[in-house]
């Protein structure tokens, strides 16, 4: 972690390291403040912060990268909730934006969420990933299933960035994440280019790796089950409540209600170890405009395909997001 000064308040506020890419490679880059001079070195490379309006219980903090000249916002918005969700915008200055959504106990700074956002920034289209409520930095109590909350906060993303005049073209999800991106278009129709990457189909599926066998009664005569680390320290509660609404999601049904005029592409690693490739393919029988790809001998996490994983979403993207 590093800090930043807030120009605005002189308030000293944390951010992360900056990564960039280099021949589709990302390399963490620290940035260093002068406070007095309030110029940043950026691995000799002067920037010089951004200070924008925002709207009320909304902040930004911005970097630019004088190489480049792409901005780097850390933007707080408000969901339905009350709570501040917290996002970096990758802006090159395109009016049109696509968001990222991390998957289960992740978070924006996911080393793939960041390739995407490098990705997208170096063909000219902005990106914000950010961190849904009760994750990373953002606001909120981390749930098991939120999975109609986290519609919620993309919702409030969206519209943050419609009433700044920008256009969210495209949303991507991974995991956890593609699930919330084919929900959320299957019950608002104002997005018509969608990512899921590797999202969970069956979703009866991968709950006993986690909570155990028989986790079924356990949950019906405790009320919930706490998971534990693997030294043994407390993780996180699963309630009855948040476990009925992982189990009665139903991607089936999602997928149906989505608009023949939004187009719809799956990528699943054929080695996927969380989440079966035959998900990949029922999303495809379901979903109305629907492509799929599959990326042979990737994992969940394309710990050895992420070059081919960008280029794929990449060539969806610029070919279907003018579609509109």
């Amino acid at each position: 972690m590093i800090h930043m000064v807030d120009l605005t308040s002189s308030k000293l506020i944390t951010a992360t390291r900056i990564p960039s890419l280099s021949d589709s490679r990302f390399k963490q880059r620290l940035v260093l403040i002068n406070k007095h001079s309030h110029n940043l070195t950026l691995n000799n490379t002067t920037t010089r912060p951004i200070h924008l309006k925002m709207a009320a219980g909304d902040s930004t903090t911005a970097i630019l990268d004088q190489n480049s000249g792409t901005e780097q916002k850390r933007i707080v918005i408000q969901n339905n909730h009350g709570e501040k969700l917290v996002g970096l915008l990758h802006d090159t200055g395109s009016k049109e934006i696509v968001v990222l959504c991390h998957g289960f106990q992740c978070t924006k700074e996911y080393s793939m969420m960041v390739e995407l956002a490098f990705g997208l920034e170096k063909h000219g289209i902005s990106a914000f990933r950010f961190d849904f409520s009760g994750n990373g930095e953002s606001e909120g109590t981390f749930e098991f299933g939120n999975y109609r909350k986290e519609v919620d906060d993309l919702q409030a993303v969206i519209q943050h960035f419609t009433a700044e005049n920008r256009v969210v073209s495209a949303i991507l999800g991974h995991s956890k994440g593609g699930n919330v991106v084919v929900l959320y278009a299957s019950l608002h129709h104002d997005i018509h280019t969608v990512v899921n990457v590797s999202g969970r189909y069956k979703m009866d599926r991968g709950i006993e790796e986690r909570l155990g066998k028989d986790y079924l009664e356990k949950v019906k005569k405790d009320g919930f089950i706490d998971i534990k680390s693997k030294k043994g320290e407390s993780s996180f509660r699963v309630t009855k409540e948040s476990l009925m609404e992982r189990l009665n999601t139903n991607m089936h049904e999602a997928g149906l209600k989505v608009d023949q005029d939004c187009k719809v592409l799956t990528v699943h690693g054929s080695v996927d170890e969380v989440i079966p490739v035959e998900d990949a393919s029922e999303f495809a029988k379901t979903i109305p405009n629907h492509e799929l790809r599959i990326i042979e001998g990737a994992n969940h996490g394309y710990t050895n395909h992420r070059d081919e994983l960008v280029s794929v979403v990449l060539t969806f993207l610029k070919n279907n997001m003018h579609r509109a």
